[in-house]
């Protein structure tokens, strides 16, 4: 389903918005002319180092989730009403093996909620995909200590189900009239044609895929993780290879249509919003190392000590970067050898790889102001008090 079309008010309101923005901007002054430039190279980076293997990879997924995923399993292990303990440990785990960005979840998140997931562990998976990925965790203990490292992990789990236990408590009557509304239980395009085990093959391929061409190197030594690095694309190209044979072999011309058309409107739903937010974010904080329109020299100054202010500032700053998968740990080691406490930096580790500008602007296409304006706030204000709690633990 495309997203709905705009109202006349809200396209005036757009126009108006571009008219200020264009009449107003000194285009022409240094800094600006560099934070446009930063905007456009940091859309261009993304676009290379993105879209055509993580964020094509996820589209399929979610399409296949939409159209061949049972849909009773999605309700009875993340529906609104599965037992708690359960749904949220299954949507945490889930996204831990991922080790996805913050924008590369969201096809996926999109999937499953579409399908039948409730609001919290939907959001318990949306959180836990970016923050909580086993290397992003072995390298902060192996480069930042035992003590920042344990306590973002403690602090990515606890927050996982935390966030959504509040989200899905405030919201479960909505929760539940969205699926009676939109029928939920009555898709049609679920298979009946394979077993258990096919399916698991069918979409094991795809995640193999999505996790191992995206393989980061350690930027440490850490052997395991370099040899599967140095051998990433043989890898996926096994993961490749399974899945051709189970496309043959078990699936129907017909259904293979369904799983493009639901991996197209997914991607018609989702990177105007992820495009856009780059650009915005690229043009004002820049890409990680560059200058944008807010100078880093300002951040890095009002993230020093462990007031509550440097860690509230580090959490938002962290909320409206982009950090690719990984990039947020020599960030952070800049940061702390240029004057970061201990607490802001695990703010910013808590919040920074979970939210990022343009992941906002796409769950506000799926979820409204509302919805999205607390998730923010959730993630912000836990990540800052988080921090401001590990500060003087840390001393």
């Amino acid at each position: 389903m495309l997203q709905k079309e705009l109202s006349p008010n809200s396209k005036l309101l757009l126009t108006i918005g571009v008219f200020i923005i264009a009449y107003g901007t000194p285009f022409d002054q240094p800094r600006v002319i560099g934070a446009v430039q930063e905007a456009l190279l940091m859309l261009s980076e993304y676009s290379r180092e993105h879209v055509l293997l993580c964020l094509v990879p996820a589209l399929f997924i979610a399409g296949a989730l939409t159209v061949f995923l049972n849909q009773q399993a999605v309700i009875r292990y993340l529906g609104p009403n599965a037992p708690r303990l359960l749904a949220y440990s299954v949507a945490s785990i889930s996204g831990t093996i991922l080790a996805v960005c913050s924008c590369t979840v969201l096809p996926l998140f999109k999937g499953i909620y579409k399908k039948g997931a409730g609001l919290g562990p939907a959001i318990s998976f949306l959180y836990s995909g970016p923050a909580i990925n086993i290397l992003a965790i072995v390298l902060s203990y192996k480069i930042f200590g035992w003590k920042l490292g344990f306590a973002r992990m403690a602090g990515a789990v606890v927050f996982a189900y935390l966030i959504g236990m509040v989200m899905q408590g405030l919201f479960q009557r909505e929760d539940e009239k969205r699926l009676a509304d939109e029928r939920m239980f009555q898709f049609t395009g679920e298979s009946t044609t394979r077993t258990l085990p096919q399916m698991i093959l069918y979409m094991a391929s795809m995640i193999g895929i999505l996790v191992f061409i995206n393989w980061a190197p350690s930027r440490e030594t850490l052997p395991v993780w370099d040899f599967i690095y140095q051998y990433r694309y043989i890898i996926s190209a096994g993961f490749v290879m399974v899945l051709i044979y189970c496309l043959l072999r078990w699936f129907r011309r017909e259904e293979l249509m369904e799983w493009t058309l639901a991996t197209r409107d997914f991607s018609l739903q989702i990177l105007p919003y992820l495009f856009f937010g780059v650009l915005v974010a690229g043009f004002l904080l820049g890409r990680p190392g560059h200058e944008g329109l807010i100078p880093t020299a300002w951040v890095s100054k009002l993230v020093g000590g462990n007031s509550l202010f440097a860690n509230f500032v580090a959490a938002l700053a962290g909320a409206f970067m982009y950090f690719a998968t990984l990039t947020e740990v020599p960030i952070v080691q800049g940061l702390l050898g240029s004057g970061m406490g201990q607490g802001p930096a695990l703010a910013l580790l808590l919040a920074g790889p979970s939210l990022s500008l343009p992941s906002m602007l796409v769950i506000y296409g799926e979820l409204g102001f509302k919805k999205t304006a607390l998730y923010v706030i959730l993630v912000v204000g836990l990540s800052t008090l988080a921090g401001y709690g590990f500060g003087f633990i840390a001393g």
